[in-house]
């Protein structure tokens, strides 16, 4: 399959930047973190994890064109994690004193001689730690003040309040604006640094802008939300813009009705589509497998989705919502075919889960990082119009409600709301319905999937349609 996302040129930064408003360097970091590891090899440790971070940031909502919410946040965390052999002790802190630090790896060296021995607890094996670090272009700063932020979720409530005069209400709109980093290093048999024992850390940021809005009065009110989230701000979607496509979301679901239980085909909006593959995610990820959860234990190189479908992983996007050039652990990462023609690739295991599984770690300590879930039969032509001509007649679902996915057996049952398709074409919105199924055949019943792709956090994914399941209505 063609692996198109773009990669970075590996280089580092400059460790002793002071960036944006954070109010620690890199090259602090490292020293307290130098400091820690000290502290517990005086301990008699030899193998030590240090891990120090700080983050700020700025959440500005406002309501019915008035200024509701203004929160600053602004934290830091020094955590310890130390193996006196198999026996494992962690500890934390926000004093970043030489006082304090030593008291929290003398917790942690503390817990881990009381606590039980596992065998398969430890650092990650040399070989798979990261040899060199990418700059993956994380980190957009966002100079906005309060005032500033306020404006734009202003812009973005009344873009959506003057969509239509069927636009009843607001549950507001809102702006955020995170920045974070870190530094992280082990200690392996008393030794910092060099070959096998991982260092590293860098800068990240988030940003968003999102609305909700009501349309409607008494029990036939509808509500929808839309936002819009980047790690630059610049290419956030405009507020306006945010704002129009969240009302007429809303507008769209005026006048729903039930309809009779059937079985049909479904379409899954693409924002929603991710929820599917995240449960794929979940249940061929180590700690479900291990524990002997997951509805696809023994799944590697076995068929789990139709034929057609793909699922590919690259840690590397630059920008990319999901992209690291390590995991947790320090461990490297790469691009993979996690799914290829419907075959299970891989699985997503960090250290200690491979060892209990009796393999290798795939640099997923931490989650997963950006996927992509593809057809074969996609072509550039099958947009959602397109996609609901492929549905015919059918259920178009745009939003799920509850947690009823089952890991371990694979069951789905979710609250839905969307349209009734008939012809291609939809006919009326629906309501106080419950799809159901199970995972396993829905992921063999995926007909196509639409080219309207939408990246949700690390997930990319067009609409996907679904042959059969049961709907339950009136």
């Amino acid at each position: 399959m063609k692996k198109t996302a773009q990669t970075a040129t590996p280089k580092r930064a400059d460790a002793n930047v002071l960036l944006a408003d954070f109010q620690f360097s890199q090259s602090h970091f490292q020293a307290l973190v130098h400091d820690a590891l000290q502290c517990a090899k005086g301990l008699g440790a030899a193998d030590a994890v240090a891990e120090v971070s700080e983050a700020y940031g700025l959440s500005v909502s406002v309501r019915n064109r008035e200024l509701e919410n203004v929160e600053r946040n602004r934290d830091k965390s020094l955590g310890v994690t130390l193996y006196l052999g198999h026996h494992r002790g962690h500890a934390a802190t926000s004093d970043f004193s030489k006082a304090a630090i030593a008291q929290t790896v003398k917790a942690a060296y503390d817990i881990a001689r009381f606590t039980a021995e596992d065998a398969m607890a430890g650092l990650p094996d040399v070989q798979d730690v990261v040899t060199e670090v990418r700059d993956l272009d994380l980190f957009h700063p966002w100079a906005i003040d309060a005032a500033g932020a306020a404006d734009i979720a202003k812009q973005c409530e009344g873009a959506a309040l003057k969509t239509s005069k069927l636009i009843t209400n607001s549950e507001g709109a809102s702006v955020s604006a995170q920045h974070s980093h870190f530094y992280a290093a082990h200690m392996r048999q008393g030794q910092m640094g060099g070959a096998g024992v991982f260092a590293g850390g860098y800068a990240s940021t988030r940003h968003s802008i999102g609305t909700s809005v009501i349309a409607g009065k008494g029990d036939g009110m509808q509500r929808d939300a839309w936002f819009s989230s980047m790690r630059d701000h610049t290419e956030l979607a405009s507020p306006k813009t945010i704002g129009r496509y969240a009302a007429e979301r809303t507008l769209s679901r005026l006048n729903a009705r039930k309809i009779p239980t059937t079985q049909c085909p479904v379409l899954f909006e693409a924002p929603l589509a991710s929820g599917l593959l995240g449960s794929f995610v979940h249940a061929i990820s180590g700690g479900a497998l291990y524990r002997n959860s997951s509805f696809l234990m023994d799944s590697l190189g076995k068929q789990v989705f139709a034929k057609h479908i793909d699922v590919f992983e690259d840690p590397f996007v630059l920008k990319g919502k999901g992209s690291s050039p390590f995991d947790d652990e320090g461990v490297s990462v790469q691009a993979r075919d996690v799914v290829s023609a419907g075959v299970v690739q891989g699985y997503f295991l960090g250290s200690y889960s491979a060892r209990k599984l009796g393999m290798r770690t795939t640099g997923h300590a931490g989650g997963s990082h950006n996927l992509f879930m593809r057809s074969r039969k996609t072509a550039p032509t099958d947009d959602l119009d397109a996609m609901l001509k492929k549905l015919g007649r059918g259920l178009f679902v745009t939003d799920l409600m509850g947690q009823g996915v089952n890991g371990v057996t694979g069951d789905y049952s979710r609250g839905a709301s969307g349209f009734w398709v008939d012809k291609g074409e939809i006919q009326f919105p629906v309501e106080e319905i419950t799809i159901a199924g199970n995972l396993r055949d829905m992921f063999m019943g995926i007909k196509a999937i639409g080219c309207d792709t939408y990246n949700h956090g690390a997930k990319t994914v067009g609409s996907v349609l679904i042959d059969r399941m049961k709907v339950a209505g009136a």
